[in-house]
Parts: structure tokens; C-alpha cells; sequence
């Protein structure tokens, strides 16, 4: 696990020199348990291992919406001028007619989420547990999808840009989803989200946070 350390200098997020970004893979991770630098904000969230692969799971079991803290957090999102994101693979399956929702976000509880709504057919923006914005997205059940949320600020707005496609496809170049938004994301850590309403576990892995220069705009 490793951690990015951040610093306001004329008002723009920046990396401090030698820093590394966030990122878990859960493979040094005890089976059982959360790890440390993780927080469960609701959610009986542990690591699992199958097939050689570990992975962080939520239990398909109580249905109701859970989420988990991890990474660094943002310590001045409203002047922020640089890129933010976070990404990492989730896994689900459907049950006849009922099928998960599950997401990722910035800025803490409150902020801006990214979320696969598969019974709806779309990939949602949310702040906080208001949705914000959607597009068409086709979920496979059963398969390892990749997620990526980004928000940076453009003309005094703040754009919140996202990305899923299947774990096992290069990373698409242009965003699925992207939203204006007129408030700043709150200050807080990187998250992940799930909702198991098909009854059956959620999982994630490869969950990573990452600060870079402003990236072009546009699908």
C-alpha cells in the first residue's frame, strides 16, 4: 500500500516530489480482515481469496448501500486546479431480474461517485446520494469491470469525468460520462460503494488514487 502525500501551492493541488499515489492490490492483505488504511464507513467489508486472487468483498447480505474510505484525502478540494482520480475493478452477478449497483468516488461520503447502475442500464454520477447526471452503460454479470472517476476544474466549474469498461480491455481513451458541476467537490478521502441487491457479494480490487496534470475535455 502506498500513500500520496499533497500540498497547496498557489492554490493548486500538487504531488510533493518523490511521492508515490495510492494503490492497493490486496495481494499482502490477511484474508478476513480490512485492511489497514481502510475504513468502513458501512458495510462488513473483508479480504477474500480465490483461485490464487485476493480481492476486498462486500457480503451480499444486508441490501442497503455500504461504502468504504480509503487513500489520501483531499485536503483543499475548492482550489484544486489539477487532475484527481481514482479507479479499480469491480465484480458482480446478477440474479434473474435483480442485479447490483456498485461505484467509486472522491471527496469523502459527500462527494462526487461514480456508479454502475445495472438494473437501470447506466453508469450514474452522483454528489453525496443525489444523481447528478447518467448514460447508457451495458453491465455483464459475472465479469471484472474497471471504473475510473475524475475530476479536475474548467472555467470555474468543476468536471467530473467517467470511465467503465471491461477489466480485461485496454482503458478507453475518451470518458463514458462527464458532468459540470457548479460546487466543488468537499474535502475528503477516495471511497468505494456497493449496493447488493441481487443478493450476492461485491468485489474490488486493483483500487488506486492518482494526481496528474489537467486532461482534455470531450467523449
Amino acid at each position: 500500500m502506498r500513500f500520496l502525500t499533497l500540498v497547496i501551492v498557489s492554490s493548486t493541488l500538487v504531488a510533493i516530489a518523490g511521492a508515490a499515489p495510492f494503490s492497493e492490490n490486496f495481494e499482502n492483505a490477511e484474508v478476513g480482515k480490512l485492511p489497514s488504511g481502510f475504513t468502513a464507513y458501512a458495510g462488513a467489508f473483508k479480504v477474500n481469496e480465490e483461485m490464487g486472487r485476493k480481492f476486498l468483498e462486500l457480503p451480499g447480505a444486508p441490501l442497503d448501500t455500504f461504502g468504504v474510505l480509503f487513500g489520501p484525502a483531499l485536503q483543499s478540494a475548492d482550489t484544486a486546479a489539477n487532475r484527481i482520480s481514482a479507479s479499480g475493478k469491480f465484480y458482480a452477478t446478477s440474479v434473474k431480474r435483480k442485479a447490483p449497483a456498485f461505484g467509486i468516488s472522491l471527496g469523502g461520503v459527500g462527494g462526487y461517485r461514480l456508479q454502475v447502475s445495472a438494473a437501470k442500464g447506466a453508469l450514474e454520477v452522483f454528489k453525496g446520494d443525489e444523481a447528478r447526471a447518467n448514460a447508457p452503460f451495458q453491465w455483464a454479470s459475472g465479469t471484472w469491470t474497471s471504473l475510473r472517476i475524475q475530476l479536475r476544474q474548467s472555467g470555474g466549474k468543476w468536471v467530473i469525468e467517467g470511465k467503465a469498461w471491461p477489466a480485461d480491455a485496454p482503458e478507453p481513451p475518451q470518458s463514458t460520462i462527464i458532468y459540470e458541476a457548479p460546487d466543488a467537490p468537499p474535502p475528503g478521502k477516495a471511497a468505494i460503494w456497493g449496493n447488493p441487491f441481487s443478493g450476492t457479494p461485491i468485489r474490488y480490487d486493483d483500487l488506486s488514487v492518482d494526481l496528474g496534470e489537467p486532461a482534455s475535455k470531450g467523449r
